[in-house]
């Protein structure tokens, strides 16, 4: 397990949304990060209800009890799924914001992260979860590494190769997360509303033509047209088929840029994969790419030295 090799850094295991598939993996993982670290393990396999890993009740409790806890550092959700979306009306944001804490997770757990920044203005972690990035028999000495290093600070480096040769250079906030939960929020007083900012998106199990219509949706409701840049993670695990007569990603990607007033950089390596950065969601970011290289370079967010 990469990370700091000591018992000084607290780290929360919560569960907003589903519960874990593999029950021994997951035990294998917290006996893991309990070798290193303080863990406070707030959830309960028994407690599963429905699809869900706790009641809505308690999985809010799980929230509140990892932020009031003074001896938790860092905050990581277990998984995504589904369940965010049923406690943003009873979350007191401004009650979790104020404890300071590192939040971390992505997927479902984007809503959280939107909600926190667009009531409390804190910035937040878009990254690895316990599962299966901690849970996996492979864990990736990349994804481990590239998060400590982020939530140490003072700051977050990503590099990484796109597939143009664009020469840009803007800075702004970034924000983000999974696209349909992106989606879900517009209209909802849980979608921060930025302007020049450098917008980050990911998902899953979704056809381009899906991929197309939620982009869409952010550039005709205006989104779009009030960032800097769109930076495109991992889109995998979809099938292609007949019907599409050559409509791939790619078809997809070119007709979409042709509609959109802003650059869109795709390459970024964040989302349902094993190799992903870590992004402050919220942080100050500088965006520079010149022939088809990308650094993105994020301060000015919440980190494990500034709570020592």
């Amino acid at each position: 397990m990469s990370g700091v090799s000591d018992k000084k850094t607290g780290i929360a295991i919560i569960a907003p949304g589903g519960y874990a598939q593999d029950e021994a993996a997951f035990l294998r993982a917290l006996s893991e990060l309990e070798s290193t670290y303080r863990v406070y393990n707030y959830y309960r396999h028994t407690a599963r209800t429905t699809r869900f890993s706790a009641s809505d009740a308690d999985r809010l409790h799980q929230i509140y009890s990892a932020a009031d806890n003074a001896d938790v550092d860092v905050v990581i959700a277990l998984r995504g799924g589904y369940g965010v979306s049923r406690l943003l009306p009873h979350l007191d944001f401004d009650r979790v914001a104020a404890s300071g804490k590192c939040f971390v997770g992505h997927s479902d757990f984007t809503a959280f992260q939107m909600g926190l920044l667009s009531r409390s203005h804190a910035v937040s972690f878009a990254g690895p979860m316990i599962c299966n990035d901690f849970s996996r028999d492979d864990k990736s000495r990349f994804t481990l590494d590239h998060f400590w290093r982020t939530l140490r600070g003072p700051a977050c480096h990503v590099q990484w190769e796109t597939d143009n040769s664009l020469s840009i250079d803007v800075s702004g906030m970034l924000w983000g997360g999974n696209l349909s939960m992106l989606l879900h929020l517009i209209g909802t007083p849980w979608l921060p509303q930025i302007e020049n900012g450098i917008l980050f998106v990911e998902d899953v199990n979704e056809h381009p033509y899906r991929v197309e219509r939620m982009l869409l949706t952010l550039h005709y409701s205006g989104i779009l047209a009030r960032q800097r840049a769109l930076l495109l993670g991992d889109f995998s695990a979809y099938a292609l088929g007949d019907y599409d007569n050559g409509y791939n990603f790619d078809a997809m990607l070119t007709w979409l840029r042709a509609q959109v007033p802003i650059p869109i950089l795709t390459g970024l390596p964040f989302g349902h994969i094993r190799d992903k950065v870590t992004l402050p969601v919220g942080g100050s970011a500088h965006l520079v790419a010149v022939d088809g290289r990308v650094l993105l370079d994020v301060d000015h967010y919440p980190t494990l030295a500034g709570r020592k």
